[in-house]
Formats: structure tokens, sequence, C-alpha cells
């Protein structure tokens, strides 16, 4: 019976070493999602990104077969000028959400390779300066 026990303990203290150790997730993404436009007018993505290691993250691309041109932006206002630009690249630090929504970061979906519509699903995978590529799948809704 001394056995039993002593081997259920020592079980429990691996177990709890284990989990203990496992690592945060690297960048954790939520509310994915497409707005969906008609004619060749050009989607924009939305989604929000948490980094959950101890050190930044820097999210450098996106790509996806369903896209082939996919650019990261972001709008500013300039004296009460909404205006556009290209970013290179977004440092997501530690446990930090970083939101792409209307009116800031976002994705410009351009070149669809086919016919992309409101309830498909649409993934693409976030390139970073280092660690692993995130696949995520992005709900295409209709605009408006």
């Amino acid at each position: 019976m001394r056995t039993l026990i002593g081997c259920f303990w020592a079980m429990a203290l691996v177990t709890l070493h284990v989990a203990a150790a496992a690592p945060a997730p690297d960048v954790t993404v939520t509310d994915a999602w497409i707005r969906w436009l008609p004619a060749d007018i050009p989607a924009a993505g939305y989604m929000t990104l948490v980094n959950g290691l101890a050190v930044d993250r820097v999210l450098i691309a996106v790509t996806s077969k369903d896209y082939g041109d996919i650019g990261i932006h972001q709008t500013l206002d300039d004296h009460g000028v909404s205006k556009m630009r290209p970013v290179d690249s977004i440092t997501l630090t530690p446990h930090a959400p970083v939101r792409f929504a209307e009116g800031g970061y976002h994705l410009m979906l351009m070149q669809p390779t086919h016919p992309v519509n409101p309830g498909d699903r649409v993934t693409m995978t976030l390139h970073f300066k280092q660690g692993r590529p995130i696949d995520v799948a992005f709900t295409v809704r209709a605009g408006g």
C-alpha cells in the first residue's frame, strides 16, 4: 500500500511539474473576420492579437492562398482627414492586445484567387520576424 501511495505522489509531482513548465501560447488570435465588399473593391481583415510570451513578437507579413496580395495597413487621422498607410511590421509587446479594427490597423485583402463570399472561411498565415508562423481562420461577413 505504501508503495502505491508513493507512486501516486510521484506521478502527481511529475504532472504538476509538466503543467507548470508548459509554455504560454506564442500569440493568440481572436475575433478574426473579413469585411466582404462587392465587385473589385479590396476587402479588409480584422482580428485581435495577444503575445503570450515574455518577449516582443514582430508581425511582418500575412499570406493566404485565397488572396494574391495582403498588406498590413493603418488608418490615421491627419488634421481631420482619414489617411491609410502601409505598415512594414507591428510589434506585439508581451500580453498587450493589438486590435485590428476600423479606423486603425487592418489587413488589405487584394487580388482574390477565387470568389470569396459572406459565410466563407479563409485561412491566413501570420508571419513573424522570429518564431513560427500561425494559421488563422477568418470568417467572411457582409459589409455594412
